[in-house]
């Protein structure tokens, strides 16, 4: 049995994808989460190539049977749960009032209660092992705004929950951290630009160039700037860093 096992959902793509991969490097067997098999295939391929092993498992985190499912594949394959980085989860950028509950309950069933949901099926086999589980949020939680109402709610109830998990932890020797990025060039920050510009009447490549000067940020985050910190997360060297929530979004929240 490998000696250290990370799972990592939404490994399919974005942040998700670029964290897998850098954590090929730190980890001898991962379990890689998304709904789309075909792109989980090609993150694995390169995960691979760092030398260990890697179960890909396609689920849908939003069903209430997915998260037991994803652990028992786990422990069946490896034994063990080391590290478990929660990044699934995309709410539509959409107005308050625009919002249906449909939109409002399909982004609370994936980030909020997916992550939820894993974090408590894996959490024997994590005290276990004294293991790590980091929850992605956004900076949003601390700025919600009207544009992106659901947003900024569920990325701030993501860090409430990161925090009451971290508390149980304390006790139970499982390290929870929640993490916090700004605007990152992902794809899907890319087809929401293609949807904002003409809304604003700009051309996409105008609207790419511009939202860096309007968020007040020399330039967007990459995926992979985001995994390093991730990986630091679930490291020795940040053991006692834990009940925390780190932003990382190039200077764009200006709060104290």
């Amino acid at each position: 049995m490998p000696r250290s096992v990370a799972v990592v959902t939404g490994a399919s793509q974005g942040i998700g994808q670029a964290t897998a991969i850098r954590l090929a490097r730190d980890f001898p067997a991962l379990v890689l989460v998304a709904r789309n098999r075909a792109k989980l295939e090609e993150t694995a391929e390169v995960a691979k190539a760092a030398g260990g092993e890697v179960l890909v498992i396609d689920a849908d985190l939003a069903r209430a049977d997915a998260a037991q499912a994803v652990v028992d594949r786990t422990l069946a394959a490896f034994g063990r749960v080391d590290a478990l980085l929660n990044i699934a989860g995309a709410v539509p950028q959409i107005d308050l009032f625009d919002m249906t509950d449909e939109q409002w309950d399909a982004g609370l069933a994936l980030k909020l209660h997916g992550a939820r949901r894993l974090t408590v099926a894996a959490w024997p086999a994590l005290k276990v092992a004294g293991g790590s589980v980091v929850l992605m949020s956004g900076n949003s939680a601390l700025v919600p705004k009207a544009s992106y109402a659901a947003v900024g709610t569920i990325n701030a109830a993501i860090v409430a929950l990161a925090k009451a998990f971290s508390d149980r932890g304390i006790a139970d020797g499982v390290q929870v951290n929640s993490v916090l990025p700004g605007p990152v060039m992902t794809g899907r920050r890319r087809s929401y630009l293609e949807h904002w510009a003409p809304l604003h009447k700009m051309s996409v490549e105008e609207a790419t160039a511009n939202f860096p000067k309007e968020a007040g940020i020399a330039r967007y985050g990459e995926p992979g700037e985001i995994a390093e910190l991730m990986a630091f997360l679930v490291s020795p060297a940040a053991r006692w860093l834990t009940g925390s929530t780190l932003r990382m979004d190039g200077g764009e929240v200006k709060s104290v």
